[in-house]
């Protein structure tokens, strides 16, 4: 029997294991839903909504559970209080547009004809999430699919075990009928089998580029929808009028926070050279000020990081950078609780190109490059040399010039003097091997349902 394991960062042991299913219970799973999901579609739009808030309500009542929980298996501080807000911000609004985005597009409603495109669900969605933020991924997908009358079979990370059970308890608690979200372990073996099999409508997958492509090739030939948000570098410039303040507080919290492990985290920042000095100045100061510890420490502003392979994947492209001329800033003896494993102090690194790994390769830790710029079309140059795209941060007092700039940004979202935050009114996507897709807005329901066209005659003559 196959065990899936989560090691705890905080302390380098199991913290928790279940068995994966085999094959033969994983299709049993996929049949319940798929009988599942036509009464629920049945069901009226408003119970559907009703029933998903009152679910995620059930998981805020859960927090003194989930809060330490998500500390011991990936190592986010509990001083932040878990991912709440972010999660009912999520859950709120997909629930206040469900009806207009699920709507019927009326072409004519006459006495002789009714023509119209309806939006139907998929049928059973597949939605494998990842570690980082384990439950305000998956809530972008769970949530607008349930609503929209699909069923929902759940596969989380590894190293977020629990995070599945969580909300499934949660939302059958709440109401929920069982088949209709279920929670599965799986292996990659039986995770790729169910989808070559083409078990499901619709398949959801958040994480690597590796994986990205995994999931592409077991779906080849069965035309299964695929949403896929994959790896990011994603860039911030700094422009010669931005409030320099404002700008080392955002960015710097947008490379580090979580411990740099963001989909849309800050990965490398562009500085024109008017404020170059004093920002570099600055942001070693603010990421100084971190206290790196156990998370379970309320004091502690810096957890470690999820895996300690995913530390060494960091201090290697620092090392890396360093030994081709970049030069590192911040003071390592100021974090004492850097353990050489999962425990990384955050990092800033000047002096660097991109020659360098860490300037093009998804880094994913809490350490950023800065370079210095001249003008919006050297920066413009070099936020596009990267084989991502999710978001891309620009700094500046002028709108104009920001969505003039965005628009040659090849990028998902593009953010004026703010960074890292998903908005759940627009369509969260990316380009290039960032991949394809998008989830929440009106457009992600619109992912999560296919159209289908009526033309009624209502006249025989």
């Amino acid at each position: 029997m196959t065990m899936i394991t989560c090691v705890s960062p905080v302390n380098g042991e199991v913290y928790a294991e279940r068995p994966a299913l085999s094959l033969d219970a994983a299709k049993d799973v996929v049949a319940r839903a798929r009988k599942a999901q036509k009464d629920w579609a049945r069901r009226p739009l408003e119970d559907r909504v009703q029933l998903v808030l009152k679910g995620a309500a059930r998981l805020n009542e859960m927090a003194d559970l989930v809060v330490p929980e998500l500390a011991w298996q990936m190592g986010r501080p509990i001083k932040y209080g878990g991912e709440y807000r972010g999660f009912n911000e999520r859950s709120n609004y997909v629930a206040s547009i469900a009806a207009d985005a699920l709507s019927p597009m009326v072409v004519e409603d006459s006495a002789n004809f009714s023509r119209r495109i309806e939006r139907e669900p998929h049928g059973v969605v597949f939605v494998i999430a990842p570690w980082n933020y384990p439950y305000m991924t998956a809530i972008n997908t769970v949530a607008p699919a349930l609503m929209a009358g699909n069923t929902v079979i759940l596969k989380h990370a590894s190293q977020t075990l629990l995070v599945g059970e969580r909300l499934v308890q949660a939302f059958v608690e709440a109401g929920v009928p069982a088949d209709v979200f279920q929670n599965v372990y799986l292996d990659h073996e039986t995770t790729s089998a169910l989808i070559a099999a083409g078990s499901f409508n619709f398949v959801n997958f958040t994480g690597s580029v590796e994986g990205g492509r995994s999931i592409e090739r077991a779906a080849a030939g069965t035309f299964t929808n695929l949403g896929l948000e994959l790896g990011g570098k994603d860039p911030g410039y700094v422009m010669e009028d931005a409030d320099l303040e404002a700008a080392v507080d955002t960015l710097m919290d947008g490379a580090t926070y979580n411990s740099g492990q963001c989909c849309c985290g800050i990965e490398r920042i562009y500085v024109h050279e008017s404020l170059y000095d004093a920002f570099v100045e600055k942001s070693v100061a603010w990421v100084s000020n971190y206290k790196l510890g156990n998370p379970l420490d309320p004091e502690t502003t810096l957890g470690p990081m999820a895996h300690k392979r995913f530390a060494k994947v960091v201090r290697e492209q620092i090392a890396d950078a360093v030994a081709k001329g970049a030069k590192a800033l911040v003071d390592p003896k100021l974090f004492p609780a850097d353990d050489g494993g999962a425990y990384l102090a955050p990092q800033v690194l000047v002096d660097v190109n991109h020659s360098m790994a860490f300037m093009r390769e998804e880094t994913f830790g809490p350490a950023v490059g800065i370079m210095k710029v001249k003008s919006d079309a050297e920066a413009l140059e070099l936020m596009n040399d990267s084989p991502y795209g999710l978001t891309a941060s620009l700094w500046t007092k002028d709108a104009e010039r920001a969505s003039r700039i965005g628009r040659d940004i090849e990028t998902g979202t593009v953010f004026m003097n703010r960074a890292d935050y998903l908005d759940p009114a627009l369509c969260w996507t990316g380009v290039k091997e960032t991949g394809r897709g998008g989830s929440l807005s009106v457009m992600g329901f619109h992912n999560l349902t296919r159209p289908k066209s009526y033309h009624l005659k209502k006249v025989t003559a």
